[in-house]
């Protein structure tokens, strides 16, 4: 039977490198070392740490000649900047160098807030200071309480713009939000039992959350600041919400809410609808299925539904929907580490595609690729721009099929939510070149998939070698160590003297790569084993094995 029950051993490499992979975006063989030899649950507690983020906000480097620089912080009101699609995308270059720089859950929580509470950044959600306040806020929950956010993203001033509920008047209802708030965001469809009703809501229940809703608007001049937060959102209109009393039909046991007698009451008639989404069942076991894709695996047969879906879901309500206590059951279990059944290789362990966000998050931690640092005001120009907006925003994501904060519509990205192919649509004929040029872009310095332009990246593959590896003069020792690090299972003799040949030209011996070593050893002269190493690497991180986690 699968098993929620702790894994009561250490982890060993293999277990180590699964759950870095799946809890952080910063993957590093130093911290591989650190996990080695302790339990998971002392291993989450080190990844459960709240880190301050290293960059406390994102720059804006144009124009060249009066930059608007850090404009999140600006008096002025954010929609007197131009320029608001590049902005946006600097945002979200702010957001990936802190989960860069952080060795913690907290962003790659916040990146599944955001598969859960979806808005697609350019698609709607207002001046580019309202996306990043959008993204603090899932940063703020992604430790916390997933309830509590429930309640706060309604007055989210990017989602409030996004899903048009802004435009949501009692006498002019936009039953937008209101509609994916429960079919994506909460308890989800359930079976459908007639026209437009499923078994977990129905039509009437849309009409009715959106009354709960209207009268909630944008101020987009952030005047209006959340208590528990401190982050700018929207207002309540009291003379356009609806304060009728709203009466749900049986999928929610035909619960009554009284309606809100001022603005302020706004607020406690919207909590008692959260209140009443989140007191059924099946609203945990959406967001426990949503935990298992995200950080297990896509697809689970009807044990894995009664053993570990649903306790997890029990674990949610217990909590009162902190998310720590479900995601630290999960990932210390035994069923994470394939170790409650008797072949601990046949279910979990390198059963995901990697998206595009966690390949390029792996390769730049684990070979520590020097790309230009914001936090130095001579290298902002190049990092935002250069790096970060024209090569990783623009044509990295673009062509390896990831669209980052901006899936093309509020179901999210396709991997998270559409079947039968979940995870798997990462990968096809349309995403390959994008995903097989990183490497090579990041190797030469220079775009390879939009050629011409430098990226200002340098990649020491010599001095990878040289500083993490125990015997790099021995070809298969240096290929074996290697992968094991970058895979999450161990190759075998074919695919080592695959490898090899980047190293010894086939039928040459193994001592042709150790004396070419033991030159570069002895004069410095890194030249000739570069070569050939970063061939290498090309290789391995192109290869079947490292697509998977």
């Amino acid at each position: 039977m699968a098993s929620l029950n702790s894994f009561k051993g250490t982890l060993d490499l293999r277990k180590a490198k699964h759950l870095l992979r799946r809890a952080t975006f910063n993957y590093t063989k130093s911290q591989l070392d650190a996990l080695v030899g302790i339990t998971p649950a002392n291993a989450l507690d080190m990844l459960t740490v709240a880190f301050v983020n290293t960059l406390p906000e994102p720059y804006d480097p144009f124009p060249a000649d009066n930059p608007d620089g850090y404009w999140t912080s600006s008096i002025k009101l954010p929609q007197s900047f131009g320029g608001h699609n590049r902005k946006r995308a600097f945002v979200t270059g702010w957001w990936w160098y802190n989960a860069m720089n952080e060795i913690s859950l907290k962003h790659k929580l916040s990146f599944f807030l955001h598969t859960t509470f979806t808005v697609g950044k350019d698609l709607g959600t207002g001046p580019a200071t309202i996306f990043f306040d959008h993204i603090n806020l899932l940063d703020f929950y992604a430790l916390g309480n997933i309830k509590t956010l429930a309640k706060k993203i309604t007055l989210d001033n990017a989602m409030l713009t996004y899903l048009n509920n802004t435009q949501n008047n009692k006498n002019n209802p936009n039953e937008n939000y209101a509609r994916e708030y429960l079919e994506l965001f909460t308890i989800l469809k359930g079976e459908q039992i007639g026209d437009g009703n499923y078994t977990n809501y129905t039509e009437l229940d849309i009409q009715q959350a959106a009354k709960i809703f209207s009268g909630f608007k944008t101020k987009n001049d952030r005047s209006e600041i959340d208590n528990d937060t401190g982050i700018p959102r929207g207002y309540s209109n009291f003379f356009q919400h609806n304060n009728e009393d709203k009466t749900f039909s049986s999928a929610f046991g035909n619960h009554v809410i009284i309606g809100a007698i001022s603005k302020d009451d706004m607020t406690r008639e919207l909590n008692d609808f959260v209140d009443m989404v989140f007191a059924q069942q099946e609203t945990a076991k959406a967001y426990a299925r949503k935990l298992y894709r995200y950080f297990v695996k896509s697809d689970w047969n009807d044990t894995v539904e009664v053993d570990i879906i649903t306790p997890l879901s029990e674990i949610l309500i217990d909590n009162d929907f902190e998310i720590l206590p479900a995601v630290t059951t999960l990932l210390a279990s035994e069923h994470f580490y394939d170790a409650d059944d008797t072949n601990p290789t046949d279910n979990i362990i390198g059963a995901i595609i990697k998206s595009p966000l966690q390949q390029l998050s792996e390769v730049c931690s684990m070979f520590n690729v020097s790309f230009p640092k914001p936090t130095n005001s001579s290298n902002l120009l190049r990092y935002y721009n250069n790096f970060f907006l024209k090569f990783i925003h623009n044509t990295y994501f673009k062509a390896a099929g990831m669209a980052l904060f901006n899936p093309d519509s509020v179901a999210g990205y396709p991997a998270y939510h559409q079947e039968p192919g979940f995870d798997r649509n990462w990968f096809s004929s349309n995403t390959l070149i994008g995903r097989y040029k990183l490497i090579e872009s990041l190797i030469i310095g220079r775009n390879t998939i939009n050629p011409n332009a430098r990226i200002y990246t340098d990649f020491d593959s010599v001095g990878f070698i040289k500083n993490k590896l125990s015997n790099p003069e021995n070809p298969v020792r240096l290929i074996t160590e290697i992968t094991g690090f970058l895979y999450p299972e161990a190759i075998n003799t074919d695919r080592v003297n695959y490898f090899k040949t980047f190293l010894v030209d086939e039928g040459f011996p193994d001592y042709y790569w150790t004396d070419l070593w033991s030159q570069y050893v002895n004069d410095g002269d890194a030249v000739f084993v570069k070569v050939r190493l970063d061939a290498l690497i090309i290789a391995m991180v192109n290869a079947s094995e490292f697509q998977l986690m």
